[in-house]
């Protein structure tokens, strides 16, 4: 049924949705297009996190931040399909082939064994979550016995970064952080990782040193290094025998040194004499090689290399495990390792993890549904107090509006500058909305005051809630730099979430409590 409205009550309609309103409505619709607009809203598929640097895949051109669509003509749209799928046609006793399908076209291969790639869902938002919730393990890492100053720090972050990069590591995040007393600290996350794979990675300092007979031909490093070979024939495995152990494997892989590098070797090698061996004649002294001062292989040189200029040499390896598969993927993690240190060198200082966490996936995924959950209670429940305490139905809602709008605003602009949310951030949010709350409790007490005009008991209102903002900003802003800069998302996110209320949110809500009163 319509009914027709004269020129007063169309104008006495219009009225109500103020300027401010209306700012809160827009910022509130440009909010939700920053959540849920994203590059991917449309595809179907699952993401590729993660591709074996030495597999055949990612020769091909498989890389990290890719949609796999299809397996062998099947579609992909979860994890499930995928996995389902995997587990039916791998193991197999001959080489198979494999037709990935993506968004940048289909990819062949064949072997064995399953794809070595890495998958995720991928996110229908643009919220982006922190370890705490998207699981992995953080360190917060200092020199020992040596205080970094700010340039030492970021010396430092860009060469680790360059090591978990050539070893292939994704989604890792290098960072300097300081406390409060203006100590620097380096802070590493990586999601998916586990605490022993990143305290290997970081614990030893990675100082490579090639020696003959105490003397150093090559340290490990662009100095000396001008390129490793990391896959095709010259780079693998290749041996694998039983042991009293189980299994021995050994690796091996091409290195091309510089020409000052190559020329000490020829200046040492030439002071050397020639042993027979039933293998064949190499040099009296071997090529030691040492990582963090612990010897880790010893390289028989052959006597064609005797005071020749050469820049070309082959380094090898071996590891054990109780199977055969065991000792392959230990002897190929030995084999990467060593590798990424010749190519990075070692690290200017020696390192002590100050603090290890770590978080699995699923619990973050738990508590994720846990707080919406006990956020949307509490919300409820505040409605309820303000419905009964000032037997207003429309106040009770638009207080419940106000707090949901203030929260996908605070999401909006998180997603907007790409901010890692996690626990502290998720409490910053937490802590914001209380605030907006009292702020909005102050604003309907304000409004049954029978001694002012409406505007001027929301003068008064505001000049409360402006007093307290101004307070907690001053309180929050040491909390960025607090516990080496572990409290930064709760900072971050109350400070957002209180300036966002303060500008938008508070004001609209002002302006409907004066509608309603009126």
């Amino acid at each position: 049924m319509f009914q027709y409205l004269n020129g007063t009550q169309r104008k006495k309609m219009k009225i109500k949705l103020t300027w401010k309103i209306w700012l809160l409505i827009i910022i509130l619709s440009l909010s939700l297009v920053s959540i849920f607009v994203t590059p991917n809203f449309l595809q179907k598929g699952v993401l590729i996190t993660n591709v074996e640097i030495n597999s055949t895949s990612f020769e091909q051109g498989l890389r990290q931040g890719q949609i796999l669509k299809s397996i062998d003509g099947n579609l992909v749209e979860t994890l499930d399909d995928y996995y389902d799928y995997i587990q039916k046609k791998f193991p197999s006793e001959e080489n198979i082939k494999t037709i990935l399908g993506t968004n940048k076209g289909e990819f062949i291969s064949y072997s064995k064994n399953a794809p070595e790639i890495t998958l995720s869902e991928y996110s229908l938002t643009n919220i982006k979550t922190g370890l705490d919730l998207a699981g992995g393990s953080r360190a917060l890492i200092q020199a020992k016995d040596k205080q970094l100053t700010s340039e030492e720090v970021n010396d430092l972050v860009a060469i680790t970064n360059n090591r978990f990069n050539v070893y292939g590591i994704s989604d890792v995040k290098v960072r300097s952080v300081s406390d409060l007393t203006g100590k620097n600290f380096m802070l590493i996350e990586i999601a998916g990782a586990t605490r022993e794979d990143l305290k290997k990675l970081i614990s030893e300092q990675g100082k490579f040193e090639a020696k003959i007979k105490e003397e150093i031909v090559f340290t490990g490093g662009d100095k000396d290094i001008s390129s490793v070979v990391r896959s095709g024939h010259e780079s693998g495995i290749y041996s694998c025998v039983p042991s009293s152990e189980g299994h021995h494997c050994n690796f091996r892989f091409t290195v091309y040194l510089s020409e000052n590098a190559a020329k000490r070797h020829a200046e040492i090698t030439d002071k050397l004499g020639v042993n027979s061996t039933p293998q064949g004649n190499y040099l009296s002294e071997k090529l030691d090689l040492y990582l963090d001062d612990k010897l880790v292989s010893s390289l028989l040189i052959s006597e064609g290399l005797k005071g020749r200029v050469t820049t070309q040499i082959q380094i090898s390896g071996s590891s054990s495990g109780t199977t055969r598969d065991e000792a392959i993927k230990n002897a190929e993690e030995e084999m990467k390792q060593l590798q990424t240190v010749l190519i990075t060198g070692s690290l200017p200082f020696k390192l002590e993890i100050v603090k290890l966490d770590t978080i699995s996936p699923t619990l973050g995924k738990e508590f994720i549904k846990t707080i919406l959950l006990a956020g949307l209670v509490a919300l409820l429940a505040i409605s309820l107090v303000v419905f009964f305490r000032y037997k207003k139905f429309k106040s009770s809602m638009a207080l419940l509006l106000t707090s949901v709008s203030e929260i996908i605003i605070i999401l909006g602009i998180a997603s907007l500058i790409r901010w890692d949310l996690d626990l502290p951030s998720i409490a910053g949010i937490l802590a914001a909305i209380g605030t907006g709350i009292d702020s909005q409790i102050i604003v309907l007490d304000e409004a049954k005051s029978l001694f002012l005009n409406i505007k001027q008991r929301m003068k008064r209102a505001f000049a409360i809630i402006l007093g307290a903002y101004f307070t907690a900003l001053a309180a929050l802003i040491p909390l960025y730099w607090a516990v080496a800069g572990l409290f930064k998302g709760f900072a971050i996110t109350t400070i957002i979430g209180i300036t966002v209320g303060v500008l938008i949110t508070r004001p609209a809500f002002a302006d409907m409590i004066k509608r309603i009163e009126e």
